[in-house]
């Protein structure tokens, strides 16, 4: 990726190491959140069929999160100042497909904050650790990312590259997409009703849609002269795979349970932000209908 010399969001909190705050400019503020307009009314429906058939949940308190750190945690290094830079960046370009797509839906996009912390951190959601892996906090619209996690990425997960790191935070904004469209409070609603795997294999198709909108994002980015360079999108299809349920099992334990699998398999990981890249539509990434993940 090109990314250099490109706008930075201001929408970051800094709370690594002394918890001081970096603010990098960017001179758009984030708009209040309005109706959901036709995509909107478009998915949700999805929902309420689905809910015809059985209750919406989702497991534990983070809203979203889509990405396991490993058991064991390398030492963290020294702030990497020039990786907060890249994030800001491509939050920014988050921000911008984000608020034009969903404007020519009538909707407006309220636009998340991005929190980097290091070793642990307090949210809306609770308390979390590095452990947990980057995660979204709908009670909040904050995501949270301790960026140690990109050095486990691209060692321990064998997913390296920039693109690779960007797909991990657009997956999260993907998170926020289904809130601001009212997805995850529908499933807040009923996540008490349903079994651990009848929640599991619903929490399965609300990270595939995250992983479909992170795609959404990679679309339009690609379209953009001197900003995505060969090679870019492979290195997220890649992570994608890396961090499929299957995978991660297969690597942590030597065999898989799929009825424990809440994330997608690697390749329903890959499929899905495939299916978004080369689509554009959010309504293309309606996995509550879909027959086959």
């Amino acid at each position: 990726m090109r990314w250099k010399g490109r706008r930075g969001s201001s929408n970051i909190d800094d709370r690594r190491g002394s918890g001081r705050r970096m603010r990098i400019p960017s001179g758009r503020r984030a708009r209040a959140g309005g109706g959901l307009g036709l995509t909107g009314i478009v998915v949700v429906a999805g929902i309420a069929w689905f809910l015809g058939i059985n209750p919406l949940t989702l497991l534990g308190q983070l809203d979203g999160g889509g990405f396991q750190a490993p058991q064991s945690q390398a030492p963290r290094s020294a702030a990497d100042d020039e990786t907060a830079q890249f994030v800001s960046v491509v939050l920014a370009d988050t921000e911008n497909t984000w608020g034009q797509l969903l404007d020519r839906h009538g909707a407006d996009y309220p636009e998340p904050t991005l929190v980097l912390f290091s070793g642990s951190v307090s949210s809306a959601c609770g308390y979390a650790s590095s452990a947990t892996g980057p995660f979204y906090c709908g009670a909040d619209s904050k995501l949270y990312i301790d960026l140690a996690f990109y050095q486990e990425l691209a060692s321990q997960l064998n997913a390296p590259g920039d693109f690779a790191q960007a797909y991990v935070l657009a997956h999260e904004v993907g998170h926020h997409i289904q809130n601001v469209l009212g997805i995850l409070p529908e499933f807040h609603k009923a996540k008490r009703t349903m079994s651990k795997e009848e929640g599991n294999a619903l929490s399965v198709r609300v990270e595939l849609q995250a992983d479909c909108f992170a795609g959404i994002w990679a679309h339009y980015a690609a379209r953009q002269q001197g900003f995505v360079e060969e090679g870019d999108i492979d290195e997220a299809l890649n992570a994608a795979s890396r961090i499929g349920d299957d995978t991660l099992q297969r690597q942590s334990q030597g065999y898989v349970v799929p009825e424990s699998f809440n994330h997608g398999t690697s390749a329903q990981r890959a499929r899905w932000f495939k299916k978004g890249f080369q689509s554009g539509r959010i309504e293309a990434c309606d996995t509550f209908r879909a027959e086959s993940l």
